[in-house]
């Protein structure tokens, strides 16, 4: 089943990195767009805003569209098969977030953190749709993802392959006492929620990021930003 994902970058990136584009739809004129999609030989159609805004959904298409496979997810075992063994893996798991901004910006910092991959669940929780896509920049084909049907399940079996769970939290320890010297497994609560109960009682630590102002809490995709960078800069410090 085919889908439409819109935006300059992720077309460009889509064009430049994979070949998952069947039609490009075009209401503007775009040069190196027409050039990529010549060179992967994939089919230009001329069309109007209007009618990219009635495919897409919205009106932030910047007047390029692609009718494309649709995103492919991996096992976790194909995640964490990309891991060596030495105790720097990080994969983000995300415990039913819903806003697809969150996770597009979540994979496009774990893109640019070099995250292992990111796991999310298959129901109650956003997936990869075309709002993500615009809002990684391409990154939702750079980083692996996995989409499970049980988040707890999934974080035990991590554990026994020897990855240690870190959640977050408002009343955790300070995100820079620990050192992060082992795989990781980095889980981000939902927006309202937080982290399940469950999930929390399963993790190894459970970290905050101090807060010094008047409002207490951050966006999820801005705390995992900064707790990604965060556990590499402790691994490979400058």
């Amino acid at each position: 089943m085919a889908q439409y994902v819109y935006g300059k970058n992720v077309i460009r990136q889509i064009l430049t990195d994979t070949d998952r584009a069947r039609v490009i739809w075009l209401a503007v004129n775009d040069p190196e767009i027409e050039k990529l999609a010549a060179k992967k030989r994939v089919q230009i159609r001329r069309c109007d805003r209007k009618t990219l805004t009635r495919m897409t959904g919205t009106d932030r298409h910047q007047g390029i569209a692609a009718e494309t496979e649709p995103y492919r997810t991996y096992s976790v075992e194909e995640l964490t098969a990309s891991v060596k063994e030495n105790g720097k893996g990080l994969i983000i798991m995300l415990d039913e977030l819903e806003d697809p901004h969150n996770l597009g910006a979540i994979l496009r910092t774990a893109d640019a953190a070099g995250a292992t991959g990111v796991i999310f669940k298959k129901t109650h929780a956003v997936g990869l749709t075309p709002t993500v896509a615009k809002v990684s920049a391409g990154a939702i084909d750079t980083v692996k993802c996995a989409a499970v049907t049980n988040l707890s399940r999934t974080l035990e079996d991590l554990k026994k392959a020897g990855w240690w769970a870190v959640g977050t939290d408002m009343d955790g320890q300070d995100y820079r006492s620990l050192s992060y010297d082992f795989n990781t497994v980095l889980i981000i609560g939902n927006e309202g929620k937080g982290i399940s109960r469950l999930l929390r009682d399963k993790c190894d630590y459970v970290v905050s990021l101090p807060m010094r102002g008047r409002i207490q809490s951050l966006n999820a995709s801005v705390s995992a930003g900064i707790l990604m960078y965060a556990i590499q800069e402790r691994r490979f410090p400058l």
